[in-house]
């Protein structure tokens, strides 16, 4: 098998927060959700129309929303994401996403996260992960 879907581990929260661009906001981020003994799965970043959009994957959704609630951060968006263990080799996100394509799911996320997962986000969460499961 290229990939495989560890039980328990298959479906996260990504939350898409928006930063000030500007020095600092993303690692006053970091250090409000580390205080709170959050930690960071996967994280993207990037400046987008002048402001900075960030994408964090975490375990722990509920400590994760209480943390920017209180620290005014901006959350434009809270979804379930399918998260997907990879090997480390040429071509691994060609086939996954090849095979997600020929199912007819369409992808509107897809970044790296910690040991080696892709994090993948799509309307059809279900589809897509009766493919990759």
């Amino acid at each position: 098998m290229l990939w495989s879907v560890e039980e328990g581990d298959i479906m996260a929260t990504n939350f898409t927060v928006i930063l000030p661009h500007r020095p600092g906001t993303l690692a006053s981020l970091g250090e409000a959700l580390g205080a709170a003994g959050v930690n960071i799965e996967g994280v993207c970043a990037m400046i987008c129309e002048g402001e900075g959009v960030v994408h964090l994957l975490v375990e722990d959704a509920d400590t994760t929303r209480q943390v920017l609630r209180e620290g005014g951060f901006q959350v434009r968006e809270e979804r379930e994401v399918l998260v997907v263990e990879v090997e480390d080799r040429p071509g691994e996100l060609g086939r996954l996403c090849r095979r997600l394509a020929d199912a007819g799911v369409n992808l509107d996320l897809v970044y790296l996260a910690t040991r080696t997962r892709v994090v993948i986000g799509t309307p059809d969460l279900d589809r897509a992960r009766s493919v990759v499961g």
